[in-house]
């Protein structure tokens, strides 16, 4: 057993850094600025965590989104760096290499922003919603519940990771020009139903998806696959829709 001098010499040594978080107000006309401020954290430390200790210590007028702080609940999706991430699953270290290192903290893009790093998701959900993200199936069930193998299950699981942070869709380039595009959490939602053995909904949701504003806008950019927290093949799966539908047409003629 090590000694407890040892104990401390193996632990990791604190490090300033500089925070830099893009801050505005739009509803009290407070534009657009950059506020800097000095932070000492560990590398291990999270970044939720210095946000933490700035809105505690140094401004408490800073404005962000947090929830259960263990990349579940997906409130605290943010741009650090220049890629979205969430603020809870990011350490120091990822984004701070040396001391006196710079990160910068911005708002999700293609969300108006509430204030400082604060969006309103309405559309997000909006476009969500559009997909109907929940089982359709009129038919009767013959026992007690509608049986679905592992294999079946598999085919969609990936998908039921999603939990709606939006990192996706602010990493998505087509929405840079096209606003009314559903965007790749929708999409990605509309799969995992659509490839539920249990669903019968195919139809009840081609319009939307079979739109130029639904899986034809995408490009395979694998912006949202890179960005997703949970790993989820985003685009992978708006192709396969894509291929479904093409099937669809192609049974119809």
């Amino acid at each position: 057993m090590g000694t407890q001098a040892e104990g401390v010499l193996n632990e990791e040594k604190k490090m300033k850094i500089t925070l830099e978080v893009q801050r505005s107000n739009p509803e009290e006309g407070v534009e657009s600025t950059v506020r800097s401020y000095e932070v000492e954290a560990e590398p291990t430390d999270r970044l939720l965590d210095v946000l933490m200790q700035v809105k505690q210590f140094q401004d408490g007028s800073l404005a962000f989104r947090k929830s259960c702080a263990h990349g579940v609940c997906g409130s605290d999706a943010m741009r650090i760096n220049g890629k979205d991430r969430l603020a809870c699953k990011t350490l120091v270290r990822d984004v701070a290499e040396e001391e006196g290192a710079t990160v910068r903290v911005e708002p999700l893009r293609h969300f108006p922003v509430v204030k400082d790093l604060v969006v309103d998701q309405s559309r997000f959900f909006e476009k969500y919603r559009a997909v109907k993200p929940f089982l359709i199936n009129e038919e009767p069930v013959e026992e007690k519940e509608r049986v679905q193998s592992q294999t079946e299950r598999a085919s969609f699981d990936d998908a039921t990771n999603c939990i709606l942070c939006a990192a996706c869709y602010s990493a998505c380039p087509i929405l840079d020009d096209n606003g009314d595009f559903l965007g790749p959490a929708a999409l990605a939602n509309a799969f995992r139903f659509l490839e539920d053995s249990r669903d019968t909904g195919f139809d009840d949701r081609l319009p939307v998806l079979d739109d130029p504003n639904g899986v034809w806008a995408c490009e395979n950019h694998f912006e949202c696959t890179r960005a997703c927290p949970r790993g989820i093949k985003i685009t992978k799966h708006i192709n396969h829709t894509k291929r479904r539908i093409k099937d669809s047409r192609q049974q119809d003629e």
